[in-house]
């Protein structure tokens, strides 16, 4: 495995200070937004697609430093009932897949999106419940009628780029958020439909990672990971559950908060983490994204590697001399 960053935290940073910064820290891969929730400050689709020669410079000022991309993250909401936004998530969702195959990076990461409840709907509407019936009725329509038609289409349209694997963020809010859904989703679209692995978001809902990893392992299922942690509040969940929609910052009252790798869950965890990566066959980047309110971005992603540099297997296996 090779230990990545998602380079939005230093989006302030030109492209090629901030491949300076990350080199000299250690680390070996970086992942770039392309668009849409990560914007594109390091990577713009429109200028590197409209030039070769901007092309050759980008992939030299990765390649002179060591380091590789892992793969062009264009999280965004193609399913969502506001047409003009749609529009827009499709449209930088499609160049990043034109950019992946002119950069050839394998992985395009984004989110499943979700649609509204009806054709004229206003906004997304996550279901999450199966009763009263018109849940289980919106759910089906939204499945059948949206995702499903969707999804079928740019798997071909990436295939047709060479672009076979489609990192989804399980991620509630949208129609794919645990390894059901996502797989829900591969079986109608195609097995180019994977998992961009994030911890985090399965953690709050209750879900051990390890045994997610287990199920999407045995499939095949996923092809980029996202080291992110969540501190748990028992307290607070213990009193109002895990579904919570205080602000972000409010972080003594909240059911749960996004935190540094080692500050959410111990080193044990991450440990079997990286273990059953290894048990299901991934051996691609492990890519920090760094969304912790109670640390600074140098200092949180500092202790991050620091700690996944110690719990990472960076050499084969070998044989197995004792059996």
């Amino acid at each position: 495995m090779k230990l990545g960053v998602f380079t939005v935290l230093y989006q302030q940073l030109p492209f090629e200070k901030m491949l300076d910064k990350l080199n000299e820290m250690g680390v070996e891969a970086v992942e770039l937004g392309t668009g849409n929730y990560p914007g594109n400050s390091h990577c713009d689709p429109d200028e590197l697609l409209s030039s070769p020669e901007k092309i050759k410079a980008f992939k030299k000022a990765v390649e002179s430093r060591g380091m590789t991309i892992s793969g062009l993250s264009c999280h965004g909401n193609p399913l969502h009932p506001d047409k003009k936004f749609a529009t827009e998530s499709h449209a930088v969702w499609q160049k990043t897949v034109k950019l992946a195959e002119r950069l050839e990076i394998p992985v395009v990461n984004g989110f499943s999106g979700c649609p509204g409840d009806h054709a004229e709907a206003k906004f997304p509407n996550w279901v999450t419940c199966s009763w009263p019936p018109e849940y289980a009725e919106m759910l089906d329509w939204q499945w059948n009628e949206v995702v499903i038609p969707y999804w079928k289409e740019e798997v071909k349209f990436a295939q047709s780029h060479g672009i076979n694997q489609i990192a989804l963020e399980m991620h509630p809010g949208f129609v794919v958020y645990n390894p059901d859904t996502l797989l829900k989703l591969r079986e109608h679209a195609g097995e180019a439909i994977g998992a961009n692995f994030d911890p985090s978001h399965l953690l709050w809902q209750g879900i051990n990672p390890v045994e997610a990893i287990k199920k999407l392992g045995k499939e095949n299922a996923i092809y980029h990971f996202h080291a992110k942690d969540t501190y748990l509040d028992q307290a607070n969940i213990d009193v109002n559950g895990v579904l919570d929609t205080k602000h972000y910052s409010d972080i003594l009252n909240r059911a749960w908060t996004f935190r540094s790798v080692g500050y959410g869950q111990n080193e044990k965890m991450w440990k079997d983490i990286m273990s059953t990566l290894r048990a299901v066959g991934y051996d691609y980047v492990v890519s920090i994204e760094h969304e912790d309110m109670l640390a600074s971005v140098d200092e949180g992603l500092g202790k991050a590697i620091s700690l996944l540099k110690d719990v990472m297997f960076k050499e084969p296996v070998g044989e197995m001399w004792w059996a």
